[in-house]
């Protein structure tokens, strides 16, 4: 298989959306990770920074005796608005009271009452804010003695707020620089923080099932049309064919070995009804020798005996002489009838013995519409014909095509009987051809009759044979013709009669 139609595969195709699913998604989820693991890094430095930041500050003030907001004052910069968000508040515990001797808070600083007493907090007492305790072991035993109640953590979460109490050695003796860390932004635990990672993935898949839902439905959709179509052979309509043959892969190929079958079982079924014409054909070749063997030579004897029974017998008297003349007539009229139903097989299956000359329709037409016209007269039925254009000779046999007129015109007259109406024949010349239409506007014809028309022995006449129509298609035939119909019930029939006349100039 090579590299495009590979390329075209669907299955190729269906796998390459799953790999840039994967891939897509993972570059997306190792993007995150990375932005995440960033603003986490930054988290850390930011509170190591406040951590430092607040040692040192805790720190100069021990070793210099002052208060930490008189530090902050003098070089104009409030740790507490440096790190906002991460110090709550900074202090200095002595490690054998636990008394704050400093605080960045005002609330827990030392004070001097009206007395001139000063005024003292501790670290046990519980309106001083403390969070969980960060422990230490060993270095930070003594801090959790001085405040039992806090909650110790060994294993703290970044961003969330702890208390560090960070152990030093001074002259007066141990003390703790307690640091109180805030909550920082990256500990927001809410429902839409903890799914903002998860959106591009989810995009990505809704971007995914999208594209596999069309590429799906791309590749259902002729196979639904391929069921439809299947559906339709099965019910005999071979004119079918499927869409989508233009396409490259599977379904493509799918729908073009479809295409060429129906069109090869179109041509089966084309063989098979010429195979089954051709056999009745010779059926009805054999039938008619028969018939015109045995019948044709007593019909003749017996249409003999009657002229003579009409001629040489009569009775003298003019009343029995009037019946026998009618009645003789009458089975001369049915012997004739005999004959030309017997001249009707075979011309249907006798080989065509045509004596092709240079010939004008106008003649022809014209002479079939006037066989008609006193008949036509009696049953209210309007003749016209049309002539639309200059229509060049054709190369036809002049008792096969006048034959052939004459059977369209007979039946649009036929269809008309007992209604009236009116029967245009119209010729004109187009694309090489020479085109006559004989329409009416009788009872019409059902659409279920209108492709058994032209078959051997179909009629919907009670008296009908059934070989007029199929004796007409056989005369077009042989003048390489064609011949379609076009009928409404209720509205009238067109019968359309195409002959080239090109191949005249061939010949010539």
């Amino acid at each position: 298989m090579g590299l495009p139609r590979l390329f075209y595969s669907f299955r190729t195709r269906l796998l390459l959306v799953m790999l840039a699913l994967l891939f897509a998604t993972l570059g997306v989820q190792y993007y995150i990770g990375r932005v995440r693991s960033r603003q986490r890094a930054i988290l850390v430095a930011g509170q190591e920074q406040a951590l430092t930041a607040s040692i040192a500050l805790a720190n100069e003030s021990i070793t210099s005796g002052k208060y930490m907001f008189e530090l902050e004052k003098a070089r104009n910069k409030s740790l507490l608005g440096e790190q906002a968000g991460r110090i709550i508040n900074l202090l200095v515990v002595r490690d054998s009271d636990g008394r704050i001797e400093d605080s960045l808070d005002p609330d827990y600083r030392p004070e001097t009452l009206e007395s001139g007493e000063a005024h003292y907090y501790f670290i046990s007492d519980p309106q001083v804010q403390l969070y969980d305790f960060v422990d230490a072991g060993e270095a930070t035993a003594g801090f959790r003695r001085l405040r039992p109640t806090l909650q110790p953590t060994t294993q703290p979460v970044s961003g969330d707020p702890r208390t560090f109490a960070i152990p030093l050695q001074t002259e007066r003796g141990l003390v703790y620089v307690v640091i109180v860390l805030g909550k920082t932004p990256m500990s927001d635990t809410s429902f839409f923080e903890t799914m903002r990672p998860l959106l591009p993935t989810l995009f990505i898949l809704l971007v995914s099932m999208l594209g596999a839902a069309v590429l799906v439905w791309r590749f259902t959709r002729p196979l639904n049309e391929l069921a439809r179509g299947a559906n339709r052979v099965a019910s005999g309509d071979f004119s079918f064919h499927v869409p989508g043959a233009e396409r490259k892969d599977e379904v493509g190929r799918l729908a073009a070995t479809f295409n060429e079958m129906v069109e090869q079982l179109g041509r089966m079924r084309e063989l098979e009804t010429q195979f089954k014409q051709a056999e009745q054909s010779a059926m009805i070749g054999r039938l008619a020798s028969a018939i015109a063997h045995e019948i044709r030579n007593p019909l003749n004897y017996i249409n003999l005996t009657l002229d003579h029974l009409r001629t040489s017998l009569a009775p003298s008297d003019p009343q029995k002489r009037s019946l026998v003349e009618k009645l003789t007539l009458q089975l001369k009229a049915e012997v004739a009838r005999i004959n030309t139903r017997i001249t009707e097989f075979l011309k249907y299956t006798r080989p065509a013995n045509l004596d092709l000359k240079p010939l004008d329709l106008r003649e022809t037409l014209r002479d079939a519409l006037s066989m008609i016209d006193v008949q036509a007269a009696e049953i209210g039925v309007e003749t016209r014909f049309e002539e639309n254009g200059a229509v060049p000779p054709v190369l036809g046999d002049r008792e096969a095509l006048r034959s052939l007129f004459t059977n369209l015109i007979i039946n649009g007259m036929h269809a008309m009987e007992g209604r009236g109406g009116s029967l245009t024949v119209s010729l004109s010349a187009e694309d090489g051809l020479a085109r006559v239409r004989v329409s009416d506007t009788g009872v019409g014809i059902d659409a279920e009759h209108l492709p058994k028309i032209f078959e051997p022995y179909f009629s919907t006449k009670e008296t009908g044979t059934g070989l007029g129509l199929a004796i007409a298609k056989k005369a077009v035939d042989e003048h390489d013709g064609s011949i379609r119909v076009e009928s409404r019930p209720g509205a009238g029939t067109t019968f359309t009669v195409e002959i080239p006349f090109e191949r005249m100039k061939d010949e010539g």
